[in-house]
């Protein structure tokens, strides 16, 4: 739950936002618990309106690029307490699911997107979870990829991102690619 302290934000702009299982225990314990948080995102969107960039849902944390008109500490304590509630049910927990409030950092400027959208997408890699990010399937990066056939959802924009480069989308997103891995 979000603390007492007011956050300042401005609407339109980019935040790393993060937030943290309590005692970094297991915030997603199998694949069908990333899709409930995936969902989540989904439905969330149909109510408050937003746009993420980049995102990558870890063990025990969770990390989106987002940007909204509306008070984004709506959205994630919205986003926070649905997926709690789901959780706690599911495994017959009570009490907290969350460590404290959520981190929410701005991000100030075009390269600060590509830099922080490129250590959202290898978190698993510098985790130890997958040797190559393209591996790791509850991430944004896979939509990056020539290979991959599904769309994004309406909410995921890429645009941020992609206007640091030139040419077609292809061409923008391989170059996108290739910037991550150097």
């Amino acid at each position: 739950m979000e603390n007492n302290k007011k956050r300042n934000w401005i609407p339109g702009k980019y935040y790393h936002v993060m937030a943290r299982s309590i005692r970094k225990e297991k915030l997603f314990k199998n694949a069908s618990d990333y899709q409930y948080f995936f969902n989540l995102l989904v439905k969330t969107s149909e109510k408050h309106s937003f746009n993420l960039c980049s995102f990558c849902l870890m063990t025990n944390h969770y990390h989106l690029q987002i940007s909204s008109n509306e008070s984004i500490s709506k959205i994630i304590e919205h986003i926070n307490k649905l997926y709690a509630r789901y959780f706690n049910t599911k495994y017959k927990f009570r009490g907290p699911l969350f460590a404290g409030p959520f981190k929410a950092i701005p991000i100030h400027d075009k390269r600060n997107i590509l830099i922080v959208s490129r250590y959202i997408h290898y978190n698993p890699v510098t985790a130890n979870i997958v040797d190559k990010v393209e591996k790791y399937q509850w991430s944004s990066y896979n939509y990056f990829l020539p290979t991959t056939t599904s769309s994004p959802p309406a909410f995921i924009d890429f645009t941020p991102i992609l206007e640091n480069f030139q040419g077609t989308e292809y061409k923008q997103k391989k170059s996108y690619i290739e910037w991550c891995s150097y």
